[in-house]
């Protein structure tokens, strides 16, 4: 008999805001989950990593075995405790909701939603990220020191952990990356992630690893730029893929070596390695940051320039300001929220959304790779005394 429900609707960063306070959305999420999240009791309480998954407007606490691998049909609330120093009496807090690029709306929009009640839970402590798939920050990379794991699947379809036994017919394609962590004195000096990327000879791009299972055969192809650490990463998740198992035929190919022909024919005829689509200029000069003054006086947010150069002076306890580093090459790009503490209630329960507005109307229009990397870069919010290390970094420290 034909389903006659109706396919979510798919989340598109490109296009769309999340609406949270008074909307049709906001309604629902209530309506499913109550004023008050009983998932929350046990948020922040000790020290260490809490993921949940958002099932059908429900927050969900995601099993610790699967600690670090998302699914990109989905949206996650991942909440991260510690302490600045030992001696801190207080715990401090960075709160990411994730976006899969495959998510629907009402994921998202529930995400987003309940990453604000967490965030009043804790007292509005938290550091807050809006998180996309494909453009994480490196913070949030940081809390899987075993590597970051992103999968095609979801709630929808239901997932499947990546070591059972696949179909005879399978082909999945992992691509494996290591990046320098900004801040190594705060966690390992590393940041590895893994992700399924679409069976095609496009896929594959110099300087990373790739990881083809077969369900029978689990092939590593290691590129000529590939660094002996992500080679290192790959034979692991070729291990934990293969082992259970029986007769599994695993193969290590270089590009260049014998036997890489075997790889590249499984993507059709002339396959080769391409080269980023942007070069890797991390050490190019960047423009500086700009800062706004958020403004919702008159019932619409404006954004009122401050004149350069710019210090962690020129923010002011009474508004909202709003520093834009998104710049594409930039470290750390990111759009950064910085609240002080008299801004006004609607400022401080609507700055994501404020700020996911703004990115819309500065690449209004640009359909360009550069544009959707800029719209869909990390957003940070942060309240007064809990400011991030990046965004005072770009302020020249606090004075």
């Amino acid at each position: 008999m034909e389903s006659h429900l109706t396919k979510p609707t798919k989340y598109n960063i490109e296009d769309s805001n999340i609406a949270l306070l008074g909307s049709d959305l906001e309604k629902r999420v209530r309506e499913h989950g109550g004023d008050k999240e009983a998932a929350w009791n046990e948020a922040g309480v000790g020290l260490g990593l809490q993921i949940w998954r958002i099932e059908k407007f429900h927050v969900v606490s995601w099993p610790k075995a699967e600690e670090g691998k998302f699914y990109d049909g989905d949206s996650y609330v991942v909440l991260y405790t510690y302490k600045k120093t030992p001696e801190s009496e207080s715990f401090s807090y960075d709160l990411h909701f994730w976006l899969g690029e495959e998510t629907s709306q009402d994921e998202a929009g529930t995400a987003a939603y309940k990453t604000v009640e967490l965030d009043d839970h804790l007292h509005g402590n938290p550091v807050q990220y809006r998180e996309v798939q494909g453009y994480e920050s490196n913070q949030f990379l940081s809390h899987f020191p075993h590597g970051f794991v992103c999968l095609k699947g979801g709630i929808s379809t239901g997932f499947h952990h990546i070591t059972d036994i696949p179909p005879v017919d399978t082909h999945k394609l992992y691509r494996i990356s290591i990046t320098p962590n900004p801040q190594p004195s705060k966690s390992h000096a590393q940041l590895s992630a893994i992700r399924e990327v679409p069976f095609a000879g496009s896929s594959l791009i110099e300087g990373d690893v790739f990881v083809l299972d077969k369900g029978t055969k689990v092939w590593q192809l290691n590129t000529k730029e590939s660094a002996g650490k992500e080679k290192f990463r790959a034979a692991e998740f070729v291990r934990s893929l293969s082992e259970g198992r029986r007769g599994c035929e695993v193969a290590v190919f270089d590009e260049g070596g014998h036997g890489t022909g075997i790889f590249f024919a499984e993507f059709g005829e002339d396959t080769t390695i391409h080269h980023e689509p942007e070069a890797r200029t991390a050490n190019d000069s960047l423009p500086t940051p700009n800062l706004y003054r958020l403004s919702d006086s008159s019932g619409t947010p404006t954004f009122s320039a401050i004149e350069p150069p710019i210090s962690f002076s020129a923010l002011s306890s009474s508004d909202a300001f709003l520093l834009d580093n998104t710049f594409p090459n930039a470290s750390s790009a990111a759009m950064y929220v910085w609240l002080g503490a008299q801004s006004s209630l609607t400022e401080r329960r609507l700055a994501m959304q404020y700020a996911q507005r703004y990115l819309h109307e500065k690449f209004n229009g640009d359909a360009s790779a550069k544009s959707r990397k800029a719209v869909a870069i990390p957003i940070v919010k942060m309240s007064e005394g809990h400011e991030s290390d990046g965004f005072l970094a770009l302020l020249g420290g606090q004075n």
